[in-house]
């Protein structure tokens, strides 16, 4: 009978404490694996469900009759090659001397489509010159025109490290069908490579 009663005491007593662990257990591992994805908001109200990472999920107890959700399109990366017909003064070659603005739109346009791309651009800036000049001395004015759309696209927010390479054909590759003395001439060609 001594041993029948140490039992049911032992057994009282483990009762409780078997249920306490077991009941700290789950929020144990959920604290610790515990993430944001846990969270969904319905954005904007009476829209599915959306995750933290952007995910679509329905809800199976809360609202049946939202709209489906429609995952946001990605955005389309910048052209492979793009020239910037910035036709820069004679023998200028600071953005400010750029005499058709209507180029320098363009640029600013494709500078937001590489900010916007889901793809990381690995950009190369050429710079040209007219054949106006000297070949040594129309290489160095191309360089300093690449390098001049260079420090504008970094003024506007493009990463340093995304522009890989910048240099100058100078007067060496005309575009064909321009007159070679043309302010046409005066480019800076931009390749991206994904």
């Amino acid at each position: 009978m001594r041993k029948q009663s140490l039992f049911k005491r032992l057994t009282a007593l483990a009762a409780p404490l078997a249920v306490a662990a077991v009941l700290s257990s789950p929020a144990t591992v959920c604290a610790k694996d515990y993430n944001m994805e846990h969270f969904w908001s319905a954005q904007p109200k009476g829209t599915a469900w959306v995750s933290g990472s952007g995910e679509c999920w329905q809800s199976l107890h809360g609202p049946g009759d939202l709209e489906p959700c429609v995952a946001a399109p990605k955005a389309a990366p910048a052209p492979k090659e793009f020239t910037v017909r910035l036709n820069f003064e004679f023998d200028k070659y600071r953005i400010e001397n750029v005499v058709n603005d209507s180029e320098l739109r363009r640029l600013d346009d494709y500078i937001e489509q590489v900010k916007k791309s889901d793809v990381r651009e690995r950009i190369s800036l050429t710079g040209h010159t007219d054949a106006k000049g000297s070949e040594a001395y129309n290489y160095q004015l191309g360089l300093r025109r690449a390098q001049a759309v260079q420090d504008y696209m970094i003024s506007r927010g493009i990463s340093p490290q995304d522009i890989v390479s910048v240099e100058s054909r100078g007067k060496s590759e005309m575009l064909p069908g321009v007159d070679i003395y043309s302010v046409q001439q005066r480019r800076v060609r931009i390749k991206a490579e994904y």
